[in-house]
C-alpha cells in the first residue's frame, strides 16, 4: 500500500457507516471500518427477536460479508476508547488505527435520564444481546407462573415503558405472543389473561405521529388487550415493580423503551464539542465538525438539521441518506475534486405496526391504518435487509407466522433471570 494512498477511517457498522464504506469500496483509497460487533444488525426488527417472532440471524448479517467484494476496505472488530484529533488516531482496546479522514456513526443506545442503575431491572432494545435477553426474560415469565400456579387465573404482568414505536411495538407483538401463539402451550395458567401496560409519560402515544394516527394505534392496540397509561411518569423501579405518579405498581417484566442517547463520543474526543442533552454532537451541513472539518459526524450520533432548521429524525433512511451524501463527499476528496452539492432530505415517511396486519403510516401529506398500513410496512422493511437471503428468510417466516401463528424462535438462551428473580 502506498504511503501516498488516502486514509479513511468508519467508526460503526451501523446503516450510515455501512453506506460510507459501500460507496468508497473499489476506490483508490484505504478505508478501515471498525465496529466492536462482527455484524450489521436491523434494529428496527429487534423487538420481531425479542418477542420471538424471529432469530437473530434473520435480521444480522456479518459486516465483512456485506462488505467482500470492496477490497480496499478492512474491517476491525474492535471498540473504541480515545480520538485524537491533533494527532488523526483512533485509539481501539486492541490496536490505533490513523486516518486522514474520519467517519464517526456509533449510533445510540438507552437513555435512562441519569438512572442508569434501572438497566438491570428493565432492560432496553438495540442490540441482537439485547433482544435475546428480553425473548429470554419474556418466556422465563410464563415458565415461572406456570410453575408456581395451579390456577387457570394466573395474570402474567408486562411494562413497556414508553409509547414510540418502540414501545407500540413491542406492546403489540408481547399482546399476541401471549395471546395467539403461547395460549396452548400452557396447562397452570393461561396467558391469554396476560395483561400488558403501555406507560407513556405525555399524553399520547406515537407523538412524532399526527393525532389522528395516533389516536388509531391506540384502539389497534386496546383491542390487543393492552391497556395505554398515558401522563404516566416513571419515579422509581425495581425488579418487580414500578412507581407511577406516586403509586406502586406490580409487574413481572418491565421493558424500556423511553428514551435514547447517543454513543460517548464527547467522552472519545479530545477536543470540546458542542451537543445536545442526547449527546449528539452539532455538526455543520455537511455533517463535519465546525472545528474540525475532517471528522464527520452522522445517523443517530449528530445533531443535524434539515434546510427549514428542524432536527433529523433516528430513522434508518436519514442514516442511509447521510452515509451515501458523506460517501459522495469523500469519494470527491479521494479523487481531488469540489463537491458542492448540498444535503437534501427526502422524507420517506413514518411507520409503526400494531401486531399482526395493522399499523399507521404517515408519507408525506398522505395517512393510512390498518392493514394497507401493514403491507406498506412490511415492504419496506424488507428493502431495507441487507441480503437477499435475509430478505428471503424473513418474508417466509412472516408468512407462516401470519397464517398459521407459530413462532419457531421460543428459544430461552439467557436464564438469569430465572436464577436471580425466583419469587
Amino acid at each position: 500500500m502506498s504511503k501516498k494512498t488516502k486514509k479513511i477511517v468508519i467508526l460503526g457498522g451501523g446503516f450510515a457507516g455501512l453506506n460510507v464504506a459501500k460507496h468508497l469500496g473499489g476506490k483508490n483509497v484505504h478505508v478501515t471500518l471498525m465496529d466492536r460487533t462482527n455484524h450489521h444488525v436491523f434494529q428496527p426488527l429487534l423487538y420481531q427477536v425479542a418477542t420471538a417472532g424471529l432469530s437473530p440471524a434473520d435480521i444480522a448479517m456479518p459486516i465483512r460479508k456485506i462488505l467482500s467484494k470492496a477490497k480496499n476496505v478492512h474491517v476491525v472488530m474492535d471498540e473504541v476508547v480515545h480520538i485524537e484529533t491533533m494527532q488523526k488516531k483512533v485509539y481501539g482496546k486492541t490496536q490505533v488505527v490513523s486516518y486522514d479522514k474520519l467517519v464517526i456513526a456509533t449510533g445510540a443506545t438507552h437513555s435512562y435520564f441519569g438512572k442508569n442503575h434501572w438497566s438491570q431491572f428493565a432492560p432496553g432494545l438495540k442490540t441482537i444481546p439485547d433482544a435475546t435477553r428480553l425473548r429470554s426474560n419474556i418466556l422465563n415469565v410464563f415458565e415461572q407462573a406456570e410453575n408456581q400456579s395451579t390456577s387457570v387465573a394466573r395474570e402474567v404482568r408486562f411494562a413497556i415503558v414508553g409509547g414510540g414505536p418502540t414501545g407500540v411495538e413491542m406492546a403489540g407483538a408481547i399482546a399476541e405472543l401471549a395471546r395467539r401463539v403461547l395460549a396452548k402451550d400452557f396447562r397452570n395458567i393461561d396467558p391469554s389473561h396476560t395483561k400488558v401496560d403501555l406507560i407513556e409519560a405525555s399524553d399520547r402515544i406515537l407523538a412524532s405521529f399526527p393525532k389522528k394516527l395516533s389516536e388509531k394505534a391506540a384502539q389497534s392496540l386496546e383491542k390487543l388487550g393492552v391497556s395505554i397509561k398515558t401522563q404516566s411518569k416513571v419515579e422509581d423501579l425495581g425488579s418487580d415493580r414500578l412507581m407511577i405518579n406516586g403509586k406502586s405498581m406490580a409487574y413481572d417484566c418491565i421493558v424500556w423503551a423511553a428514551g435514547v442517547q447517543a454513543s460517548p463520543i464527547v467522552e472519545w474526543l479530545d477536543i470540546d464539542v458542542p451537543h445536545n442533552a442526547r449527546g449528539q454532537i452539532k455538526v455543520d451541513s455537511q455533517f463535519a465538525l465546525e472545528c474540525d472539518a475532517d471528522v464527520y459526524i452522522i445517523g443517530d450520533a449528530c445533531d443535524a438539521t434539515d434546510s427549514t432548521g428542524k432536527q433529523l429524525p433516528g430513522l434508518a433512511s436519514v442514516a442511509l441518506q447521510e452515509g451515501k451524501y458523506v460517501g459522495q463527499r469523500l469519494q470527491a476528496w479521494v479523487e481531488d475534486q469540489t463537491f458542492s452539492k448540498p444535503f437534501v432530505y427526502v422524507d420517506k415517511g413514518n411507520l409503526a405496526t400494531i401486531g399482526r396486519s395493522k399499523a399507521v403510516a404517515q408519507i408525506k401529506r398522505w395517512m393510512f391504518s390498518g392493514f394497507f398500513a401493514w403491507i406498506v410496512w412490511l415492504v419496506i422493511h424488507i428493502l431495507y435487509l441487507i441480503g437477499f437471503q435475509n430478505k428471503t428468510l424473513v418474508l417466509t417466516r412472516w408468512a407462516w407466522n401470519y397464517l398459521a401463528f407459530e413462532y419457531g424462535a421460543r428459544l430461552i438462551t439467557d436464564t438469569r433471570r430465572a436464577s436471580s428473580n425466583d419469587r
